[in-house]
């Protein structure tokens, strides 16, 4: 597992999205919000991403990508999408590579029992690929807000 900390240059991936592959090196210049979520069309994980899909045009103000990460098929992803009216970037990483790389897959316990599973956790890389924020054990509502105030706050130094 990971364990990246702020400064740290952020790991360059490639991830299939519905259209197309995403690869972090070829967005350099442009701020990226990267969220790792457990699973599409679940209560969590709906609400933080309308939330960022909300706060979009915000975001693109501060020259900020939005990108959403599961383990999902791109062919889930497309219907979360379609039904909630999302507008982020979503990559499909089934075989956990991206996730492991940012630490965001490993040992989770809920309620007494122990499993492997994504954690939910965002990052955020700056115009240059360094890691300039990392958000852990993230409570999905509000935090979208909470990741723009960073973002502007980092802008205005």
């Amino acid at each position: 597992m990971a364990d990246l900390q702020i400064g740290d240059t952020a790991p360059n991936f490639t991830n299939v999205t519905e259209s197309q592959d995403f690869t972090l090196s070829d967005h350099k210049g442009k701020n990226i919000v990267l969220f790792f979520y457990p699973k599409d069309d679940t209560p969590g994980c709906t609400v933080e991403n309308i939330d960022f899909t909300a706060l979009l045009p915000e975001f693109e103000k501060h020259n900020t990508l939005l990108v959403g990460c599961s383990a999902d098929p791109v062919t889930k992803h497309a219907k979360f999408r379609d039904k909630h009216d999302l507008k982020v970037i979503l990559l499909s990483d089934e075989e956990h590579q991206t996730m492991e790389s940012y630490g965001a897959w490993g040992e989770k316990k809920m309620y007494g029992k122990t499993s492997m599973g994504i954690k939910r956790t965002t990052f955020l890389i700056d115009e240059e690929g360094k890691i300039a924020h990392i958000w852990r054990n993230v409570r999905a509502k509000g935090h979208a807000q909470k990741v723009l105030d960073k973002v502007i706050e980092l802008k205005n130094g």
